[in-house]
């Protein structure tokens, strides 16, 4: 399994950096790289052991395969595939392709990091790989909201990078074990590097713009599993770090509530999406036991609704409530939402259900309260509306193909444990999305509220960084 570990990450890179030999297999390519990243997926499920490679002698570069780094890596290969599957009929150049296959191969490599300098090298090559993608298409409005990501990942990384020299300043070691016995300034400096690359909390309000701008299918990529690049190793500490775990649960209750309160009110489809992204990732913190599980059932809904917004006839929920989707439109759309409030037999319920069991008693309340937020969110999508209509407009297989996969995999990883299906659980899930929908309906679909999108403003996001840093000092100290 070492060598299968290693091969799988090699491979991605290898096919990457050589699909501009062959350019009209590059979309063969990044696919082949895909479905090889899922077959270790599941050969990772099925081994008893985590995989360790130990590297460098003390210096503590370790890498860790095991059923987290499953959930994780699986996400990342269904969400590839959908992406290039749905890019597939279009005109999408081998330079596409390559930054695809290299982010995908350095999400992979993310996931299975144990220590802060392997994470640093995978975490700022998927900075490049994102950043070109997001650029792709040329255009100044692209161009700059690729700069604006670049730079504030590199402000990021940079406080992060000097929280991990400090770590192994204390202890001769890279280790995320090494948190434990260091300066409160170097768990703050990391966490505030990895908390701005996931897109959570306040240092994380750079998402809705760059997700809602990018070009559909990157949008897909980005919400699905790259922002999981920076939420991996805060799951991975906050089970290996007993001093790191109670910040990330506060993290994860703040950003849970932070992400929905700004979705309730938006009226971007596109910024809801990316809004609700930021809330959905809260919970994956909130509960770290079963964070892979959720982690695997948000990117799976979140990539699904995406490439299902890009064929939207427009992105304006007051726009879209005056006109009738077509049901090819309309069912994945659903079936996303309906996955990420918690309904029965779709993955998110069982995710939210083994969330909310771990919760800790004083999580509880407030992240009922998201949970709700979330299912008034995704009402506003459900209950547009939609009917049978006549389209001459021929349909993509590729695009077809994309949502079957995502589909799919949101129907079979409801099995992952039917010990969620008891009669309390059951009740209340939909007792919390009928509230959310009687909510929508009676109140907040007569609002017309517009909350203030200062803090997203390139000048303030430093800031923003700020007073994450200042929050979490005054978090370790205490």
């Amino acid at each position: 399994m070492t060598t299968l570990t290693i091969a799988t990450i090699a491979f991605a890179f290898l096919i990457g950096f050589s699909i501009y030999l062959l350019p009209g297999l590059a979309r063969y390519l990044s696919l082949t790289v895909a479905l090889a990243t899922a077959g270790y997926a599941a050969q990772l499920f099925l081994t008893p052991a985590p995989v360790e490679l130990h590297l460098l002698d003390h210096f503590g570069v370790t890498l860790i395969a095991d059923s987290l780094s499953a959930f994780f890596i699986l996400t990342n290969a269904l969400v590839t595939i959908a992406v290039i599957l749905s890019c597939w009929q279009g005109e999408r150049t081998a330079f596409f392709y390559m930054q695809v296959t290299v982010l995908h191969g350095s999400l992979n490599a993310v996931f299975i990091s144990a220590d802060l300098i392997s994470l640093y090298v995978a975490l700022e090559v998927i900075s490049i790989a994102a950043f070109l993608l997001i650029s792709y298409p040329r255009s100044d409005r692209t161009i700059w909201i690729g700069l604006r990501y670049l730079f504030v990942s590199n402000t990021a990384m940079l406080f992060y990078l000097v929280g991990a020299v400090l770590v192994y300043q204390a202890n001769h070691s890279f280790a995320f074990t090494g948190l434990t016995n260091v300066s409160p300034e170097a768990i703050a400096l990391v966490l505030l590097g990895l908390l701005t690359k996931g897109g959570v909390f306040v240092s994380g309000l750079w998402l809705p713009l760059t997700h809602a701008e990018a070009a559909t299918p990157v949008s897909a990529l980005l919400s699905g599993v790259a922002v999981k690049a920076g939420v991996f190793p805060l799951v991975r500490c906050a089970l290996l770090v007993p001093e790191a775990k109670s910040m990330v649960l506060v993290l994860g209750l703040a950003t849970a509530l932070l992400g929905v309160s700004y979705a309730m009110f938006e009226n971007d489809v596109k910024r809801l999406l990316a809004f609700s992204t930021i809330s959905q990732l809260g919970f994956v913190l909130a509960a770290p036991e079963v964070g892979g599980f959720y982690a695997l059932a948000h990117g799976l809904a979140k990539a699904l609704l995406f490439l299902t917004a890009g064929s939207l006839p427009s992105r304006n929920l007051s726009q879209l409530r005056d006109q009738t989707l077509s049901y090819s439109l309309w069912l994945p759309l659903a079936l996303g939402s309906f996955s990420i409030s918690g309904l029965p037999l779709l993955a998110g319920y069982g995710a939210k259900v083994l969330a909310m069991e771990n919760l800790l008693t004083w999580q509880a309340i407030g992240m009922n309260i998201a949970a709700c937020g979330t299912a008034v969110v995704f009402a506003r999508l459900i209950l547009l509306p939609h009917g049978a209509i006549a389209t001459r407009k021929p349909v993509a297989w590729g695009g077809t193909a994309a949502v079957l996969v995502l589909s799919g995999g949101l129907l079979a990883a409801n099995g992952v444990d039917y010990q969620t299906y008891k009669p309390l659980s059951l009740l209340k899930s939909l007792a919390i999305i009928a509230a959310g929908w009687a909510a929508y309906w009676l109140i907040l679909r007569r609002l017309n509220l517009d909350l203030p999108d200062v803090l997203e403003d390139f000048e303030n996001l430093l800031g923003m960084m700020s007073l994450a840093l200042v929050v979490l000092f005054g978090m370790v100290i205490l």
